[in-house]
């Protein structure tokens, strides 16, 4: 656990028959303690809703136990979202189904994760979270309350009260010694911020007694409604140092460079397949087995650098996430392994840098078959919260039954593990022939600069040149390199394909296509005559053919009125 909490909380009926506030919170197992953090929740059932308890109950658990539940990949903000809209839907659901009275199941939901020295705070309804930092209190939420004319006061948002949920989401960064305080509205209605604060303060080293106290003195104070307190103290609050922490397990040393027959934990090395500064790759046999895999081994150049081995360790934690059928198969480490290693599928067949030196003049439909086995593997990746960020030639297999394969995970962006970088990353990715004009500018990658890479791809595939003459190194290149029509190149290709490419590979994020399904489908649609209408001037495209156009007719009008005169 990177932090460390002490917990307190106590929860009464009060002058009600049956207690309808749920609350809750649950810790991570070691293996996501790095990736989800610790998961915290109150909720209130609406009182006129007949399984207001019900209601609240379901908030609550579906939170707790769902979070944990999502792909470790995801960010906080995408897996809760996920969560609670899918738990709002079936809650609405019960209403629209007649198994409920008048309002359904409703209930408030105030719910934080708290990851790396930040919560993540989703908020609908009235119950309260409060933050008591240097003797002060503060809200982290706000009341989602309306007054009608007569000064009666209703909630206006609710978990179950709509088919669309309208939450409140923000972060905010944590300090040591700082205490949230969750409360339903049967407390703060009845207990002032000042004394709420002044109450866990002097309890500060109790907290059950200190939420007790809090309760005990809304009760005192007339509370007719149930009444619900939950603290929790941050008491170690510690940027991640220990290299153990990190996804991929406890460092191992680097195994020695290895040679044909030696076995490695159960592998007998074949042949080296490449070796560069950073890393070595060998074609392995497990022993015993009759198929082949790869080895990945990483350079001896960086076995004293925390960096290099944390990067290491985190395309191998990557390569596990993912079991797709576009994206090579990382193997899982074996419980007996001695060193530092990842193992993955071995391709036989060609990289699509091969593939494109074999084909001069390729085949537009079997460009296209090839794009969208790339596009089908992105969106996959995509779809977990992650972005490629080095798309390229070198990084696509091509197996001998035609299967596109994406290798080598080492750049991939992961929502979940961002979220822990207490630091910018100012270190780009990948080759600077496909990198996104943003990608170099703000350092920002993201599912629009995957796409930029990919359309870079395919005008290489299509005139083996880049659509800028070369990749942008800097922000003078960004604004002075112009697009070079692929027609001008290959006056071979359909004119549509001319817009696809322009558009795929705009400088402007905005131009660009929004998603990759809409690029997969211009790709793929039998009818591509629309596209001729954004084609570029003659003049741009071709502009010899253009100015010995205009002399032919200047030359035909000349000769006209030489007739006409004579």
């Amino acid at each position: 656990m990177t932090e460390q909490i002490s917990i307190g909380a106590y929860s009464n009926a009060g002058l009600k028959p049956c207690n309808e506030d749920s609350y809750g919170i649950m810790l991570p197992e070691p293996v996501q303690s790095f990736t989800k953090g610790i998961a915290i929740a109150i909720a209130d059932g609406m009182s006129t809703c007949p399984k207001a308890k019900e209601a609240s109950e379901t908030c609550v658990k579906c939170f707790l136990q769902d979070y944990f539940s999502t792909p470790n990949s995801w960010g906080v903000k995408k897996s809760v979202g996920k969560i609670l809209n899918a738990t709002n839907s079936w809650m609405f659901s019960q209403t629209q189904n007649g198994q409920a009275a008048e309002f359904g199941m409703v209930s408030t939901l105030s719910a934080m994760v708290i990851k790396a020295g930040k919560a993540h705070i989703f908020h609908v309804g009235d119950s309260r979270i409060s933050l008591v930092r240097d003797g002060k209190i503060e809200p982290l939420t706000q009341d989602h309350i309306l007054k009608d004319f007569t000064g009666h006061s209703f909630l206006n948002r609710a978990m179950g009260t709509g088919i669309h949920l309208d939450m409140d989401y923000k972060t905010v960064p944590l300090r040591q010694d700082d205490v949230l305080i969750f409360t339903t509205d049967g407390v703060h209605e009845y207990v002032s911020p000042t004394n709420i604060k002044q109450l866990a303060l002097a309890n500060i080293d109790n907290l059950p007694g200190a939420a007790k106290q809090i309760v005990g003195r809304a009760l005192s104070a007339g509370s007719p409604d149930d009444v619900t307190c939950q603290i929790v103290k941050i008491d170690d609050l510690t940027t991640i140092s220990n290299p153990d922490n990190m996804p991929g397990g406890a460092n191992l040393p680097f195994p020695p460079l290895l040679e044909n027959g030696q076995i490695l934990d159960g592998y007998k090395i074949i042949r080296e397949i490449h070796t560069n500064s950073r890393s070595q790759v060998y074609l392995a046999q497990p022993q015993g087995q009759d198929n082949y895999v790869a080895i990945k081994t990483p350079s001896v150049n960086f076995d004293d650098d925390q960096t290099y081995i944390n990067a290491f360790k985190r395309e191998a934690w990557i390569g596990a996430q993912i079991n797709l059928p576009n994206l090579v198969k990382y193997h899982a480490a074996k419980p007996t392994k001695q060193f530092l290693y990842m193992v993955t599928d071995y391709i036989e067949g060609q990289s699509l840098r091969e593939w494109m030196g074999n084909h001069p003049n390729p085949d537009l439909s079997e460009v296209k078959a090839i794009i969208l086995q790339i596009i089908a593997a992105i969106r996959s990746l995509h779809r977990m919260d992650m972005v490629h960020r080095d798309l390229k030639p070198d990084n696509v297999m091509i197996d001998r039954s035609g299967m596109v394969k994406l290798i080598d995970l080492g750049s991939v962006q992961v929502a979940s593990l961002d979220e822990q970088q207490n630091t910018a990353d100012n270190q780009l990715l990948g080759s600077v022939d496909y990198t996104a004009p943003e990608y170099l500018l703000y350092g920002r990658a993201d599912r629009a600069s995957d796409l930029y890479s990919l359309g870079v791809i395919l005008y290489e595939m299509l005139t083996h040149k880049l659509p800028y003459g070369r990749g942008f190194k800097n922000s003078y290149d960004v604004k002075r390199l112009k697009y070079i029509s692929a027609l001008s190149i290959n006056d071979n290709l359909p004119e549509w394909i001319e817009a696809i490419l322009q558009k795929s590979v705009a400088k402007d994020v905005n131009d660009r296509y929004e998603r990759f399904s809409e690029l997969e489908h211009e790709l793929s649609k039998p009818k591509h005559e629309v596209y001729t209408k954004t084609q570029e001037p003659l003049l741009a495209r071709n502009p010899i053919l253009f100015w010995q156009s205009i002399s032919a007719i200047l030359a035909m009008i000349i000769v006209t009125i030489l007739a006409v005169g004579d």
